[in-house]
């Protein structure tokens, strides 16, 4: 099995293919700094290290589409701000010579630039088309980037990023591959308001397709259902090629589940089809949720339920979600035996990645007021109480100048961070020296707290302030972003740290490469769902899909 990756980001969803017995006949991404993450993991190229004057076109490695600077100026390559990238018809270096130059390697460059360039190089599309002589490409698939759909981001329906998806759909019309994958924000799928008319982003996406000859089948999951430690919920577009794949797929169906699933797909198909303006409506197109108690058993009794393979908090007989001391509790404490968790990233990740040791587990430093600030969202984190949560972050934002008894005795029963350090504890006879406590911490992030140890960790997780450690009192290091991602540990993060400032505008430092990512054991459950249904094309081999199940028998085992 084979597949392109666009906006492939640091390469979280193709460690999760690979995992499931694809290879990767060519990717894409914009940012040069995500890049060099990809290729030292998937190519063994130290871009800013050995590698760094090295470069042979015949071989896999980050390939610039255009760049300001000649690939004898790598360093400065890898800071370019992916904003100036030349257009195609503008002055500037390519790395891209012919088909040849692209098999197995990541293009560095606009996704409307790349299918620009592929528009004008039909030998090039030809070879894409054929796989580069495996016959023909079994899956696309790809995350556009989501900041204007998230419910955390900007929200603007006419931001220029919106046209990713549609850029998605126009390369996957030009290279036909038989199936095709967008994953997204679950964000996307609120609608906007647009000068009074409700737009529904998700909607317009799918007649994309359907104009490209694909049909739809959309779904809301969660991440951690899939074995990530996260509770992060994503939208899935599952897309099939409407004149041959999705009337197999539809006639290899195994239960009454999955053919519920793909029928409402194809009357969808039919009506986009004939009527390209048609306006959105709840019967036109079903967004199946792993969340509603009606679309679960579709999932577990149909080739989706690699996807709640973790769903045992809803599900009896499935495994519980992972919590975040299962994934990160031995890094700090370094037990003897380690979990379940390490346990399945090290059998089925780790080792389609290279040997190395463990890198990005560097303590990053917090001033003492800040620290103080961190054990005051511990001891909210303990409490559990959405009121008294709600109260205290009132003061800390300085909206507030009291709290309640009710409140005040919550907190009261913790021990508190002195100036020097020491233990602090407060009685309720004495509330205006907790609330003055409070106050001196105030600060103008309201969405920082502290991990829940016992709980998967929350979505918002990708730069060192969203989140303290549940013990220490300290923000996460990039190695624990990264397990709770589902990274193993022999993945390394390359490029800056973290930045700041104007910088955030383009840079994508190793945080932002984490939190951006589609966890790995995710891409590996899609990985799995789509071997099945190429499985009955006669595409994937019977023997692959053994092997993936028995290793899945010895990971369930050994955790």
């Amino acid at each position: 099995m084979n597949h392109i990756e666009l906006f492939a980001g640091c390469g979280g969803l193709s460690l999760g293919l690979e995992s499931a017995g694809f290879e990767l006949l060519m990717a894409n991404e914009l940012s040069p700094m995500a890049s060099e993450t990809f290729a030292y993991n998937f190519f063994g190229k130290d871009l800013s290290g050995k590698d760094a004057q090295s470069f042979s076109p015949s071989q896999p490695n980050a390939k610039w589409l255009r760049s300001r600077y000649e690939r004898t100026q790598l360093a400065q390559r890898l800071r370019e701000d992916p904003r100036a990238y030349p257009k195609m018809d503008e002055l500037g270096w390519s790395d891209i010579s012919g088909p040849e130059s692209l098999k197995g390697s990541l293009v560095v460059g606009s996704i409307v630039e790349l299918n620009r360039f592929l528009e004008n190089k039909p030998e090039i599309v030809s070879a894409l088309k054929s796989g580069f002589g495996a016959g023909e490409v079994d899956l696309v698939s790809g995350g556009p980037p989501c900041q204007s759909f998230s419910m955390a981001g900007m929200r603007e329906y006419s931001n220029s990023r919106n046209v990713l998806p549609m850029e998605f759909a126009k390369f996957v019309g030009l290279v036909n591959p038989r199936m095709a994958l967008l994953e997204n924000v679950t964000g996307i799928l609120r609608p906007f308001s647009v000068d009074g008319e409700k737009k529904h982003a998700w909607f317009e996406v799918a007649k994309a397709f359907v104009e490209q000859g694909y049909v739809p089948l959309c779904l809301h999951v969660n991440a951690k259902y899939a074995g990530v430690a996260q509770n992060r919920p994503r939208f899935l577009m599952m897309l099939f090629r409407q004149k041959d794949v999705y009337k197999q797929v539809l006639a290899s169906v195994k239960s009454e589940q999955e053919h519920d699933l793909l029928a409402s797909s194809g009357e969808f198909f039919k009506l986009a089809k004939s009527n390209p303006s048609l306006q959105y409506s709840p019967e036109c197109l079903t967004c199946f949720d792993v969340a509603n108690e009606r679309h679960l058993p579709l999932f577990c009794n149909s080739f989706l339920a690699p996807l709640v393979a973790h769903a045992g908090e809803k599900v009896a007989g499935k495994k519980k979600p992972y919590t975040v001391t299962e994934a990160i509790g031995d890094l700090k404490n370094e037990p003897d035996s380690k979990s379940g968790y390490w346990m399945e990233l090290e059998a089925s990740l780790a080792p389609h990645i290279a040997e190395r040791p463990m890198e990005n587990h560097d303590y990053r430093y917090n001033r003492d007021r800040v620290q103080r600030r961190f054990r005051i969202y511990q001891i909210l984190q303990q409490i559990g109480k959405r009121r008294t949560q709600k109260e205290v972050q009132a003061v800390l934002a300085q909206v507030a100048s009291t709290i309640s008894d009710e409140c005040a005795q919550d907190l009261c029963a913790h021990p508190f961070v002195g100036e020097d350090g020491e233990e602090v504890r407060f009685n309720t006879h004495d509330k205006d020296a907790l609330v003055a406590y409070l106050a001196r911490h105030d600060t103008k992030k309201q969405t920082q707290k502290a991990l829940d140890p016992t709980s998967p960790a929350p979505a918002a997780l990708s730069i060192p302030d969203d989140a303290c450690h549940y013990e220490e009192l300290r923000t996460l290091t990039v190695r624990e972003m990264a397990r709770i991602q589902s990274f193993p540990d022999n993945f390394a993060f390359r490029s800056k740290v973290t930045t700041g400032g104007q910088m955030r505008k383009f840079e994508v430092p190793q945080y932002t490469q984490v939190g951006n990512a589609v966890p790995p054991l995710l891409g590996r459950a899609i990985g799995r769902v789509f071997a099945d249904l190429l499985g009955r094309l006669g595409k994937a081999e019977v023997q692959h899909v053994k092997d993936v199940c028995a290793l899945d028998a010895q990971v369930a085992e050994a955790a």
